[in-house]
């Protein structure tokens, strides 16, 4: 039994900040690379930041430098640190696990994923 669960999306204000959590049972998160994707109503699915097993991380472009993707094998969690946030963030964000290490291009059919956690930025 593998699930994934996020919590810490929130309605904020353009510049503020979220955390959003990412709890995994059924496996270890530093045994997988870990990803957080978001989807925005009439847009594609999205990669935003990943953790690989070696700790390595990745990011969008477009959140570079205000997005921090961690990890914390003791709790089992993966975290998105989001600071100065945008409208554009705007977007259900989701938890992904992937044994295969696919990045951003994994898909939804493989893996495993939680069910979302919606973040919403206003101006």
């Amino acid at each position: 039994q593998v699930r994934l669960v996020e919590s810490g999306g929130a309605s904020v204000q353009a510049g503020g900040s979220l955390r959003l959590s990412c709890g995994a049972s059924g496996i270890y998160v530093s045994r997988y690379c870990m990803y957080w994707f978001r989807q925005a109503p009439g847009k594609e699915r999205e990669g935003v930041a990943g953790i690989l097993i070696s700790s390595s991380t990745t990011y969008v472009d477009s959140v570079k430098g205000r997005f921090t993707i961690s990890r914390d094998n003791t709790k089992n969690t993966v975290t998105l640190q989001m600071n100065s946030l945008k409208p554009e963030d705007t977007a259900m964000y989701y938890c992904a696990a992937d044994s295969g290490c696919r990045g951003f291009r994994l898909r939804v059919e493989s893996g495993y994923w939680g069910q979302g956690t919606q973040v919403a930025v206003s101006s």
